[in-house]
Order: C-alpha cells, then sequence, then structure tokens
C-alpha cells in the first residue's frame, strides 16, 4: 500500500483531532472522548472533537468510488486528519472487534494518496459496561491503522464497568484510574510533541526498529 505522508500542519501547538466512534447521544464513549479533550486541552493544547455520526458515509463501493470519487464524510474526515497532529479515537466495541462504521470509515480514507493517517500519532481508548472493557475491539483497531502508517501508542485505555465508573463531573470516579487515565493521555501527548518538534525523536524510533538509514543501501555497497 503506498502511504505516502500527507502534509501536517506547521510545528506550533500541537492539534489534537478527538473521535468518539460511538452514534449514540451521551454513549459512554463520547463522555470518555470528552474527557480525553478536557485532559489534553489542561496542557495548553488545542483539540477538535468529532462524532462518527457527523462523518458518515455508506458501505464502501468501489463502482460508487470510480463513479464519484470519495463520500462527503470520508472527505471531511481525511481534512481532520491532514489539520491534525495527533489522533485520539474512543471506540466501543462490537462482538469482540470494532464497529463496522468506524472501519467503513477508515477503508473509505484509505484510498486517498498521500494518506492521511500514516505517520500520525495515535491513541486508542475504549469505555465499556464488560469487565473488558472494550480492550478486544482496541487491538482489531490497530491493525488497519498501523497497516495505513499511523503510529500507534502502545499503552491503550480501556474503561471496565463504563456504566458505573463516571462521576457527577465527568471524571473517572475511581480516584487511581483517573489518575492512570490521565498518565495515559499526557504520556502520549508528549510522545506526539517529540515527534513533531524534536525530528531527532523520530530518527531514534527509527533506529529502535531496527530501520537505521546509515544502514540503507548497505547490501548493494557490498556487492560493488
Amino acid at each position: 500500500t503506498d502511504t505516502a505522508h500527507a502534509p501536517r500542519p506547521e510545528p506550533g501547538a500541537l492539534d489534537v483531532l478527538v473521535l468518539c466512534a460511538s452514534r449514540r447521544a451521551g454513549s459512554l464513549n463520547g463522555h470518555l472522548a470528552e474527557l480525553a479533550a478536557r485532559t489534553i486541552e489542561a496542557t495548553g493544547l488545542k483539540t477538535r472533537q468529532v462524532n462518527i455520526k457527523e462523518v458518515d458515509t455508506p458501505s464502501y463501493d468501489d463502482d460508487s468510488e470510480h463513479a464519484g470519487g470519495l463520500p462527503p464524510g470520508a472527505e471531511e474526515f481525511a481534512e481532520l486528519l491532514r489539520a491534525a497532529n495527533a489522533l485520539v479515537i474512543a471506540s466501543p466495541e462490537y462482538n469482540a472487534s470494532m464497529p463496522g462504521m468506524l472501519k467503513n470509515l477508515i477503508d473509505w480514507v484509505s484510498r486517498l494518496r498521500p494518506q492521511p493517517f500514516n505517520e500520525l500519532q495515535t491513541l486508542l481508548m475504549s469505555a465499556s459496561p464488560s469487565m473488558s472493557g472494550g480492550n478486544r475491539g482496541l487491538w482489531a483497531l490497530r491493525v488497519p491503522l498501523e497497516h495505513l502508517g499511523a503510529r500507534v501508542y502502545p499503552d491503550m485505555f480501556s474503561l471496565a464497568q463504563a456504566h458505573t465508573a463516571f462521576g457527577a463531573d465527568g471524571r473517572i470516579a475511581d480516584a487511581t484510574l483517573q489518575a492512570r487515565f490521565e498518565g495515559n493521555v499526557q504520556n502520549f501527548v508528549q510522545l506526539a510533541e517529540a515527534a513533531v518538534h524534536y525530528p531527532c525523536a523520530k530518527k531514534a524510533w527509527v533506529e529502535f526498529l531496527g530501520e537505521r538509514a546509515e544502514f540503507e543501501g548497505a547490501e548493494e555497497q557490498l556487492d560493488r
């Protein structure tokens, strides 16, 4: 897959896109997305919140794409991705996987070149009444995002028994869980800021993966 880098905003204050992947009004993941935005904004950064129903797309259809290009919802979401330095997704779990509407949106956006997800720092979170907190859905969601080049943060956050977890102030009532959530979000933001403002951090990340630039072409040199 060609995942050429889509242009990002110029270095400055980080712009973070927060997507709630649940359409339901008052959803648990909507509460979690709002809390994530508040936590990010408390660090002095800007956020843009969007609900997946605002970027609704029909089922992916190759014939429709060739006839008329991407639907408006996918185009709008792609523009939001291009305007962001980082992405946070709060997603419910459907049958131990991601919601079909979220996968469908990703599939539409995947058709674009340059690829808007490529090299985008991304944090995944979920809230569910279940004991697993929707975590299985996040593991499924990582696959297409990483395939498209997104830099998915290793430490995902899943809030179990979320229907009883939020206090009247919108925060997580359990102080230990709230502190863990804040730490998770703040650490992600710090990494995203480093990737944007300090190119050496990106180089170190690549080197950690064993793809050091100075080794490129080494085999060709040995063959000469």
